[in-house]
């Protein structure tokens, strides 16, 4: 699988506008080449450079329809918004507005952060409520990843 964002290259810089400051618009994003039997995505971003135990979560999509081949900019956050077809959102690490994606806000002057967007493709769809963790995720998906594709963005303050 492959997947991308018209907003920046891999590796390159998230801009401001889906940031924490600037709109805080979730990034469009894009994907392809999907395996065969793949019955739903699920989506995890996430940043491995925050100063916590844990990588900071960003955004947790699941139970996205299999013959979803994008996400719109701007998905509104709250547990199943329109644009998911179904789908749903879960917890980000955000201590407030904590379903739905929440921009790279790193800390200033720590350096750059990377952010990591990565889809699943399952082979099954999972029996999930809306509003899980990302842990809750991982383990439910465990043994239905059938492909994954990341994409890794930087921003900085």
């Amino acid at each position: 699988m492959e997947l991308r964002s018209p907003a920046f290259e891999p590796g390159g810089a998230v801009p401001q506008r889906h940031t924490g400051d600037g709109a805080d618009a979730s990034v469009p994003l894009s994907w392809s080449d999907a395996p065969a039997g793949t019955a739903e995505f699920a989506l995890i971003v996430d940043d491995p450079d925050a100063p916590t135990d844990e990588p900071w979560v960003h955004w947790v999509v699941y139970g996205l329809p299999e013959d979803t081949r994008e996400l719109p900019e701007g998905i509104p956050r709250g547990e199943s918004p329109a644009p998911l077809r179904g789908a749903f959102q879960g917890v980000n690490s955000f201590s407030d507005d904590r379903i739905g994606y929440r921009g790279p806000a790193p800390p200033r002057g720590h350096g750059p952060h990377h952010y990591r967007f990565t889809l699943y493709a399952l082979r099954r769809r999972l029996d999930l409520p809306p509003g899980v963790t990302k842990e809750e995720l991982v383990d439910a998906m465990n043994g239905l990843v059938l492909d994954t594709a990341r994409l890794t963005g930087v921003y900085e303050r």
